[in-house]
């Protein structure tokens, strides 16, 4: 069962209906029943359901008045989650985007985090040992029924008040794919999968604040587009937003000459890495290959050999009403670095390529997409004697080798090569929080069957997202991570137990000195 939007033409409304699918044994086909539920609140695309829909949810939905009966419930770690959605306004703008179903999108975002991949089937029974902000259960059904009224205009508003409360310094910028065996998801595609696994996908982009280690804003898509096609529609996302003085942090799968025009066009700052063999880069690391790995251009810090360089870059812009090409340069900041651990890995992955390739000549099992490293790297012959016969082409490897340890970075703000390094550095926090997205989350797999339901279940897990991004950096800023996991934080708060009894005021169980020193940790008042 998925929700179908229609706009009606004469009127121009969007109505929703409820579809189920069934198969017509007369005309051997796949066929839909549908029924009309409700419609979209023309403003702010809010779901309207129908009187019918609404008196059937209304029946199942009453909520208790005050507790008649007496009740214990598990209270520390939904405490906390109160606590820093207060501080972070993710509950007030959520209530401002979603008056009506904000309390339900918190308990299941509650319900993420707590639960480590658990499905959603498990939701009642955690409902029932929970204080959580919905109080009562929410179905299976219920849960897909709100996934699939997440709207896309109150997403984007949401984003838009959470973008007011945090102006960052930087924003880090990467995608990751999320595999999925649905043949119903239109943006599900076979693509280059970063977790190599043998799945079609869809793709999730992720800007990440660099101060606040707190997810900004995500968009789900097609599984294959590649990294470097995205930061166009990524830009004018941001603009949307209103994130002003745009600084942006990105890897080299994002570098192409048309963006890095666009952004200096737009006039945002940017730090991203570049390949080695960029016309550019080769051009000045030829000239200090020799000496830039010396003591000089050590810093003891971070590891490595550095240097750098102001450049020039060929700016062009093609002016849209005339079609007018316009020529500039603009100023660049190219920072080089060597690292003889990187030296080493390199060298021992080029070797394993090479073991590869040569596996594949030698028994026939030649790749097309590996043919031009066969040409590459070889002189290929065969006799009927012999076999194939392989003689590396050693110029070609060494030209390769070369390059080893040796990796770069290019902007138009940084000028001091190590804040460079050190700010490009942070950029692993976002990697870390796709893990979390991925594996806490149980976002390995979508296990949605509609579209609609994915963006609303993409939208849920990217509230659980901020929650657990904050609860990370707390735990780094304090050094906790030494003696917790963060499942070990939860769970020790989380058995602080709240009692309720008819005609009184709820009473908060005991509290150990552990339990404040994580709440204190954590930047959280203790519960009263």
């Amino acid at each position: 069962m998925s929700r179908v939007h229609l706009k009606n033409k004469k009127n121009g409304i969007t109505y929703v209906y409820e579809s189920t699918g069934y198969w017509d044994k007369e005309k051997q086909q796949a066929r839909n029943h549908r029924k009309c539920i409700g419609k979209l609140d023309p403003v702010t695309g809010e779901f309207i359901p129908s009187k019918r829909l609404k008196e059937t949810q209304d029946a199942q939905d009453v909520k208790p008045g005050p507790s008649t009966e007496c009740k214990r419930t598990f209270y520390g770690s939904t405490y906390l989650f109160d606590a820093i959605g207060t501080k972070l306004g993710i509950q007030d703008d959520l209530k401002r985007c979603f008056p009506d179903s904000h309390e339900k999108i918190l308990s299941i975002a509650y319900y993420l985090i707590m639960e480590d991949k658990n499905p959603m089937s498990r939701f009642p029974k955690w409902a029932l040992t929970h204080t959580h902000p919905y109080e009562e259960n929410i179905p299976s059904q219920r849960s897909s029924e709100l996934f699939g009224s997440i709207s896309e205009d109150a997403k984007q508003n949401f984003f838009l008040l959470q973008g007011k409360r945090r102006l960052e310094e930087y924003l880090a910028y990467d995608t990751t794919s999320i595999s999925s065996y649905s043949k119903l998801l239109k943006q599900v595609k076979y693509g280059v999968n970063k977790d190599h696994d043998p799945l079609p996908q869809i793709n999730l982009a992720l800007l990440f604040g660099d101060a606040s280690r707190l997810p900004v804003y995500y968009r789900k898509l097609p599984g294959n587009i590649s990294d470097v096609k995205t930061v166009q529609n990524m830009l004018a996302d941001i603009d949307f937003l209103e994130l002003n003085k745009v600084k942006l942090i990105m890897d080299r799968g994002f570098y192409s000459e048309a963006n890095i025009n666009e952004l200096y066009k737009r006039h945002y700052k940017f730090l991203i890495a570049a390949k080695t063999s960029l016309k550019l880069v080769k051009k000045k690391l030829d000239k200090v290959r020799a000496t830039m790995v010396s003591r000089p251009h050590y810093s003891s810090k971070y590891g490595l050999y550095y240097d750098s360089f102001l450049v020039d870059w060929d700016y062009s812009e093609t002016k849209k009403r005339t079609g007018e090409i316009i020529k500039d340069t603009r100023r660049l900041y190219l920072h080089l670095y060597y690292n003889d651990q990187k030296a080493t890995d390199d060298k021992i992955a080029f070797n394993k390529l090479l073991d590869i390739l040569e596996e594949e000549l030698v028994s026939k099992k030649r790749k097309p997409e590996h043919e031009k490293l066969y040409a590459k790297y070889y002189e290929i012959s065969e006799t009927p004697a012999r076999g194939v016969c392989l003689v590396p082409k050693q110029d070609a490897i060494s030209e390769a080798e070369k390059n080893f340890g040796y990796f770069a970075l290019m902007s138009n703000g940084v000028k001091d090569p190590l804040d460079a390094i050190d700010i490009y550095r942070s950029k692993d926090m976002i990697e870390k929080a796709f893990g979390n997205l991925k594996e806490r989350l149980n976002m390995r797999r979508t296990s949605v069957s509609s579209d609609e339901n994915l963006d609303g279940k993409l939208f849920v897990q990217f509230i659980a997202l901020i929650y657990l991004s904050y609860i990370k950096k707390a735990m780094n800023d304090h050094n906790l991570f030494k003696n917790y996991t963060m499942q070990e934080v939860l769970d020790n708060l989380d058995i602080i137990e709240r009692f309720e009894q008819p005609g009184r005021k709820h009473r908060i169980g005991e509290i150990t000195k552990k339990q404040a020193h994580l709440f204190e940790c954590l930047g959280v008042a203790l519960p009263t």
